[in-house]
């Protein structure tokens, strides 16, 4: 049998005398204690991530290898596009992503300076 919080609703074990949710007490005549209800960070698609590092490397060093190998300074501009992934992920509520992201930006930085140097110089 499970016993359901009249607060959230929440579907708790019947040996529970408080939600495991809200810490609403589920039982007539106890009085609410303060809980401490911690939430697992999720994990890290590390595909994802490995991703989004190809993505950003490709697009923010594209300048640099168009300049360099193919005598190309047109493509330098391009690499704008590089910023897109890193502040995307800033924005993100998991501490682990962010650090990928401030890594990424600074990728893109050194790539989209290096590229913007070739085409100008």
């Amino acid at each position: 049998m499970t016993r359901f919080c009249k607060n959230c609703g929440y579907e708790n074990k019947d040996e529970y005398d408080y939600c495991a949710k809200c810490g609403n007490p589920l039982v007539e005549g106890l009085k609410p204690k303060q809980v401490f209800v911690y939430q697992k960070e999720p994990q890290l698609n590390k595909k994802a991530v490995l991703a989004a590092y190809i993505i950003t490397i490709f697009l923010s060093w594209s300048g640099v290898v168009s300049t360099l190998f193919f005598k190309n300074n047109s493509m330098a501009t391009f690499a704008f596009f590089g910023f897109f992934m890193p502040f995307y992920l800033l924005q993100a509520p998991v501490r682990k992503l962010k650090m990928h992201a401030i890594i990424l930006l600074v990728i893109s930085f050194v790539g989209v300076g290096l590229s913007f140097y070739l085409m100008l110089h």
